[in-house]
């Protein structure tokens, strides 16, 4: 399931961050880590242990949101023939985490990091996470160096991964590199960053695949007091994720050839569901032709439109039940993630997510033609259950901090009237779409599905984070 990012941006917002924290406590968010934990850490960090092979005489880069530490990727592109050569350093955490140790429990505890609008919840010890372990600029880290070929239409020809020592030369943002690429005054690295995500992209619609391109939630502070507002995705922000995208199909690709690994799979969505997202469609007034996919309906879409924006959260539902499949000796029979369209693994994060550790392992390991070490074997058949359990707790702290944001924007406005249009019915009301502002609610009365429809704001209860209409 993709998640809605949400980000606080209000400077005076004591209210919401109260209620953040109480919903960090109520989920059992873990807060500081143990002493034994940040003192394993902080030994780690001191004793960085370089790879023998070196890459620092490649000038890799890194793009990410203002203000991350937790650097897990550096990208390099250069042309090659007719084609391309990606190389792509993930953070080399294995490095830094004794299997068994304190680090590695506490990790398997936590299983990922958690984002609240406020503050995250780190994986691991922010001495490794945003320091030792993060390929920070003009530093020299320890990597998990993939190196993946392409042919001229962006094709995979070639892949290999190993360890390496390797140094980023320049921190980016997004919006600093599309400001650059909109200029016409890139460099050549993120010039073949446009290029080659845009075949990948192409790649993609050519598999079927499709990606949903949800805005960054955000809280705004205004005059009136709070708003929620959308951050629609740059375009640069797709091409970076179609070189993790490629990164993890090539190392799904890696242990199914070596039968062993574990996978991000997806089923394909039920008739029943892409059914109900046509009904949402006509909703909306978003068009989908007779015989079109719903895939291709999804690409279509304009985040920056209301109604799009809407039809993108209904579809959200048709990735649920993602998961994860651990394997070993023999090739799973459902081995497929349906949005991607093809096989896929997780990794490339790392430093934020306990299976991509995991994941590299496995795929260096295939790669050297050694052994896949008997700590990684031994914790595969964990992994899928720890990791749906993480994003259970994941998914339910980003739906109440919405519940709550949306509840603290709408608490002034009980008793007003909007326009909004029926996305669902049931027994007792069904869920209202506001045009303005963002927002999703119930609604009691018998709602004409399909149908637009002016609803009256009944309750915005910041304690409880509740949200509730009625027709007007």
């Amino acid at each position: 399931m993709p998640r809605r990012h949400l980000r606080l941006r209000v400077e005076d917002g004591a209210d919401l961050r109260e209620g953040f924290a109480r919903i960090r406590q109520e989920l059992h968010v873990p807060e500081d880590f143990p002493a034994d934990v940040t003192a394993e850490a902080e030994a780690a960090a001191r004793e960085v242990r370089a790879p023998a092979y070196d890459a620092t005489d490649i000038p890799f880069l890194t793009i990410d949101p203002p203000g991350s530490m937790d650097l897990d990727q550096a990208l390099n592109i250069e042309r090659r023939g007719s084609g391309f050569r990606v190389r792509y350093a993930i953070a080399d955490v294995a490095s830094f985490v004794a299997a068994g140790g304190a680090v590695d429990q506490e990790t398997h505890r936590r299983v990922e990091t958690l984002y609240s609008p406020d503050i995250s919840t780190p994986l691991h010890p922010r001495v490794l996470s945003e320091a030792a372990a993060s390929l920070l600029a003009g530093q020299d880290r320890p990597a998990l160096l993939w190196v993946i070929d392409l042919d001229a239409d962006g094709e995979q020809t070639a892949v290999e991964v190993r360890r390496a020592l390797v140094r980023s030369t320049d921190r980016m943002d997004y919006a600093g590199v599309q400001a650059l690429i909109d200029a016409g005054t890139a460099e050549e690295r993120l010039l073949l960053l446009a290029e080659v995500g845009k075949l990948r992209e192409q790649r993609e619609v050519d598999r079927g695949g499709v990606s949903l391109p949800i805005p960054e939630q955000e809280v705004l502070e205004t005059p009136d007091g709070f708003a929620l507002a959308y951050r629609v995705p740059l375009a640069c922000e797709g091409w970076n994720a179609q070189i993790s995208l490629l990164t993890g199909m090539a190392a799904a690709d890696l242990m199914l050839h070596g039968e062993v690994g574990v996978l991000r799979t997806l089923p394909a969505a039920p008739e029943e569901e892409i059914r109900r997202l046509r009904r949402a469609a006509s909703v909306l007034d978003v068009p989908w032709p007779e015989g079109t996919s719903y895939a291709e309906v999804i690409r279509g879409l304009d985040p920056s439109n209301p109604r799009h924006l809407a039809l993108l959260e209904e579809a959200t539902a048709l990735l649920r039940g993602a998961g994860y499949t651990a394997f070993d000796g023999a090739v799973p029979e459902n081995a497929t993630h349906a949005a991607v369209a093809a096989e896929y693994a997780h990794a490339t994060a790392p430093l934020r997510r306990l299976v991509d550790r995991y994941v590299g392992e496995v795929c260096v390991s295939l790669c050297g033609g050694v052994e896949v070490p008997d700590w990684v074997r031994k914790t595969l058949p964990e992994l899928p259950k720890l990791m749906a359990e993480s994003d259970r707790r994941a998914g339910a702290l980003e739906r109440e901090c919405v519940a709550l944001m949306e509840a603290v924007v709408l608490s002034p406005r009980v008793g007003q009237e909007f326009d909004a249009a029926v996305v669902d019915v049931n027994e007792k009301g069904g869920t209202v779409q506001l045009r303005e502002p963002a927002v999703r609610g119930q609604c009691e009365g018998t709602l004409p599905l399909g149908e637009r429809v002016r609803v009256t704001l009944v309750e915005a209860d910041v304690t409880t984070r509740r949200v509730r209409f009625a027709l007007a």
